[in-house]
């Protein structure tokens, strides 16, 4: 096994979203996550038996089913070279190490509320964090956000980055557009066996969501796989169930529904971060 695939990594977690007002609301489930270094994936498709790149097998991933649309700022490049445009794009230095974050496609199935791609600097500091939202409507949309200078270094030590910026994307027709998010991260790390997001959005009235995920790391390797596919079967599948299911509990609550408005124009909100 080739020693230098340590960056990517397993994490088995738990989501947990707590709604505030005007109806408290709560749901809680497992879950896991791949961690994947963008430039370990052909040597991790090679080496995994349940894992392929941009093939059918028990788990795998897909370029096609990240970055832009067609049509939305979208190419044909590969997954790495999509994530160095976009840094290089808002100003900021392509070509360190990217991490995604992210639930992988399990017997040919996914769908992400939320991936995050952890964008280094090439001397390994946590440079950016990019936040790609999938809604249920087919839409997809990322908020590029800077890591502020003082906090980079501080990262790979556990302590946590903390990061805003105005809602842009409709994601749930329970939530309105005029919206602030603000992101609490613990970043996942080779020497940290814990990693965790809080996500809290808030209204002009102050917060009315909460959501959590906590997960702890594993190596990655085919027993991991095979244990993460029994212990969370149809894993996929149940976060869309759980998402129409708790809707649906939302709407007998009598949570008032938000208008679909248009999707953003461009596919990544940039949020620079301020100078010192």
């Amino acid at each position: 096994m080739n020693t230098t695939l340590q960056q990517s990594a397993l994490y088995p977690g738990r989501v947990m979203h707590q709604r505030m007002r005007p109806a408290r609301h709560r749901l809680a489930y497992r879950v896991f996550s791949l961690l994947i270094d963008l430039d370990e994936l052909p040597e991790l498709a090679q080496r995994l038996r349940f894992f392929s790149l941009n093939r059918f097998n028990l788990f795998s991933l897909h370029e096609a089913d990240y970055g832009a649309r067609k049509g939305k700022d979208g190419n044909g490049h590969n997954l790495r070279q999509r994530v160095d445009e976009q840094l290089t794009a808002a100003g900021l230095l392509a070509g360190g190490p990217i991490r995604l974050l992210s639930m992988p496609r399990i017997l040919g199935y996914a769908f992400n509320p939320l991936s995050v791609y952890f964008c280094h600097l090439p001397d390994g500091e946590l440079q950016a964090i990019l936040y790609e939202v999938n809604n249920t409507f087919g839409e997809r949309h990322s908020y590029l956000i800077e890591v502020d200078k003082d906090q980079r270094a501080l990262s790979t030590q556990g302590v946590p980055i903390d990061q805003h910026c105005a809602k842009e994307f409709h994601v749930s027709p329970f939530l309105g557009l005029q919206m602030d998010y603000g992101f609490r991260v613990q970043a996942p790390h080779v020497d940290q066996p814990e990693m965790r997001l809080d996500i809290t959005a808030s209204d002009a009235d102050g917060p009315m969501l909460f959501a959590r995920l906590d997960a702890h790391r594993r190596v990655l390797n085919d027993a991991a796989l095979l244990l993460a596919f029994f212990s969370h079967p149809l894993l996929t599948l149940k976060v869309v169930g759980a998402i129409h299911w708790e809707a649906l509990r939302l709407w007998v609550k009598g949570v008032r529904l938000h208008v679909r408005p248009p999707a953003p124009t461009r596919s990544v909100t940039v949020t620079k971060a301020e100078e010192s």
